[in-house]
């Protein structure tokens, strides 16, 4: 059978041989172009005196400027180009590409690099999607089997005192891990977009209100006092999705505070819209923390590994980027830190 043949391209200059091209061409031009105007001023002009290496140096600026300015836009642009494809890369736009055409064959072959290697990003990132959200069904179901025998097994009277503590650590361990995989479903269909956007107009407050009492049995086990404010808002969003933030940012404050102090919950209304606010009197977060906060499985404070998964402020972040929304977080001048969200 025929091979087809491949349509040949264009062959261009190469980066090397251009720059190469542009500085003999200068030079030649500078030299040549100064050579007959001292002479023509030789024969001519009163202006004679000047020496021919002032001549060199006045046309070499003359010719310079506007070829510099040639040359790097010839050289820089494409680069600029590359750097911002780069750059949105860095964000997690793995399925960017950028045309291959430029006006060097050496470009053109980067570009071309460049598409091949997003393409893989793109395909790996769906893989590892696919394959997390596939595992987290499958591995729900004995999950949750594991939790009801170990709640069948706890309300057993036939229990000796150490029997009961493994059951306890059975169903601890069975209900962190049921959260983690619920954490990795909902990211999973928020990251490829299949979350359900369905909205409805429902009383803000009152659902942080709800959070708050949802929360009490961690804040009454570290006796601590809510100091809670919230204007009345009306507000329209999905739900389920929002009640995720909020139990997220405010059982995090009780977490990382200690025994005894104040967690402080404040939503008002303002020029900016809707904002949220949640303090707390811990340690605060570092600075080098303060850039991975958000990421997924990341744990600033290592001592409460036990008590999370690392993916709760990343489902905050990935719900409210979904809505349009901001989330920040800060220290406070005397201790602890400070989580922002605006609507």
């Amino acid at each position: 059978m025929r091979r087809r043949e491949q349509p040949r391209r264009k062959r261009k200059l190469s980066v090397g041989w251009f720059i190469s091209f542009i500085v003999i061409a200068e030079l030649a031009v500078i030299l040549g172009v100064s050579t007959g105007i001292s002479y023509f001023l030789t024969q001519f002009s009163a202006l004679a005196n000047l020496p021919t290496t002032a001549w060199v140096v006045i046309i070499g600026i003359t010719i310079g400027i506007p070829l510099s300015i040639f040359v790097n836009r010839a050289l820089l642009s494409p680069i600029r180009k590359l750097g911002d494809a780069m750059n949105m890369v860095g964000k997690g736009a793995f399925g960017i590409q950028i045309s291959t055409r430029a006006p060097f064959s050496d470009i053109e072959d980067i570009y071309r690099n460049f598409n091949l290697m997003t393409r893989e990003l793109a395909a790996t990132e769906i893989l590892k999607t696919d394959f997390v959200s596939n595992v987290s069904h499958e591995i729900k179901t004995p999950i949750t089997a594991i939790e009801g025998y170990a709640m069948l097994l706890q309300g057993s009277e036939n229990l000796s005192e150490e029997e009961a503590e493994y059951v306890e650590k059975i169903l601890t361990n069975s209900q962190r891990l049921s959260e983690l995989v619920g954490n990795v479903l909902l990211l999973s269909r928020i990251d490829n977009q299949a979350i359900e956007t369905a909205s409805e107009v429902y009383s803000l407050d009152e659902q942080i209100r709800q959070s708050i009492l949802m929360l009490e049995p961690k804040w009454t086990e570290k006796k601590l006092e809510l100091d809670v404010d919230l204007e009345s808002v009306e507000y329209t969003g999905n739900r389920s999705l929002m009640l995720h933030v909020w139990n997220n940012l405010i059982g995090n404050a009780i977490k990382f505070t200690p025994k005894n102090t104040t967690v402080t919950v404040r939503l008002k209304k303002c020029d900016e819209g809707v904002v949220f606010t949640v303090e707390d009197e811990g340690e605060g977060i570092s600075d080098a923390a303060k850039s991975h906060i958000f990421d997924k499985f990341y744990q600033a404070d290592s001592s409460h590994k036990q008590e999370g998964n690392g993916l709760g402020l990343s489902l905050v972040k990935r719900i409210l980027d979904t809505i349009g929304a901001s989330v920040s977080v800060e220290n406070l001048e005397q201790r602890g830190c400070r989580f922002t969200v605006t609507l």
